[in-house]
């Protein structure tokens, strides 16, 4: 008989997200734990629902970083079209966003600097290549987390999915222990 409990994958956890237990066998589960089908179930569905507030708190962090990937790299393009520019005496056109919805068109001449916005209303003068270089950085390492947080999130619906297959078991387990005593006591009668 294979062990009542194991972990999906056989990882303890992913960057503080506790692996599930696929319990295989609840009988022997429940006498192990020292728990009844109510505790149990009740463990299950609140680790059901942890699972589901880290889910929607890493899909949110995913969205953030869907969108500052292109708003970066937009900011790459720009600044390799002034250094494309630079010198030759033609000036860059660009509209930008002063505020939601409201544009406004600026004429750049030969500059040898940007200002790039760092956040927490910090706005730092870079050259040229410092800011492409400062971008790229930010760009790769935006990726990099996207991906970090893609497998994250894979392994959450895995233990999700485990965790809610083995609220059935437990469940399924419990409806035909009850409906054995039913038939147990209905022949004893």
């Amino acid at each position: 008989m294979a062990s009542s409990s194991s972990s999906s994958s056989g990882v303890a956890e992913r960057r503080g997200i506790p692996a599930a237990s696929f319990v295989e066998d609840v009988q022997t589960y429940l006498s192990q734990s020292g728990l009844d089908v109510n505790t149990s179930l009740a463990f299950f569905q609140e680790r059901l629902q942890q699972y589901k507030l880290v889910e929607m708190k890493l899909l949110a962090q995913q969205r953030d970083l869907q969108a500052k990937i292109p708003d970066i790299e937009k900011c790459l393009d720009i600044v390799a079209t002034l250094q494309v520019k630079k010198g030759t005496g033609e000036a860059f056109v660009a509209d930008f966003e002063v505020s939601e919805g409201i544009y406004s068109r600026a004429r750049v001449e030969d500059s040898d600097s940007v200002c790039l916005w760092l956040g927490a209303n910090v706005m730092l003068e870079y050259s040229c290549d410092e800011a492409n270089a400062l971008l790229r950085k930010n760009l790769e390492n935006a990726k990099a987390s996207l991906e970090v947080l893609i497998a994250d999130l894979q392994f959450l619906r895995d233990q999700v999915t485990v965790t809610q297959v083995t609220i059935a078991r437990v469940y399924n387990w419990d409806v035909h222990q009850r409906r054995l005593r039913q038939a147990s006591a209905s022949k004893d009668s």
